[in-house]
C-alpha cells in the first residue's frame, strides 16, 4: 500500500528568497544522501494554502517506510544544521500522512 507524506511549511512571504535558497540546499543534500528520500517541493499559487506555503512530498510504500524515513531526517546532522538555519523563517510547519486508496 503506498503512503504519501508531506511536509507543509508556511513561511514569512518578506523572507520568501532565503527561506527557498536554504530550500535549495535541502535539494542538494537529498540527492548526495543515499538514506534521504528525494522528494517533490511545491509553492502555493492558488488555493487553500497561502501563497507563503512550501510543500515537500514523497511516496512510500509502507507505513513503517514512512516512519523510518522521519527517524533517518531525526537523525542526520546536515539536515538539522539546516533546519536550524531555516526554521527562523517559518510560521508554521507540520507532517501530513496519507493512505492511497484504489
Amino acid at each position: 500500500m503506498v503512503y504519501k507524506m508531506r511536509f507543509v511549511q508556511n513561511y514569512d512571504k518578506k523572507d520568501e528568497a532565503a527561506f527557498l535558497a536554504l530550500e535549495k540546499r535541502f535539494i542538494e543534500l537529498e540527492e548526495k544522501s543515499a538514506d534521504l528520500k528525494r522528494g517533490r517541493r511545491y509553492v502555493s499559487v492558488m488555493g487553500r494554502e497561502a501563497v507563503n506555503t512550501m510543500i515537500w512530498e514523497a511516496e512510500y510504500d509502507s507505513m513503517e517506510e514512512a516512519v523510518n524515513a522521519l527517524k533517518i531526517i531525526q537523525e542526520n546532522p546536515e539536515h538539522d544544521a539546516l533546519l536550524e538555519k531555516q526554521i527562523c523563517f517559518m510560521r508554521d510547519s507540520y507532517v501530513e500522512l496519507y493512505q492511497q486508496i484504489g
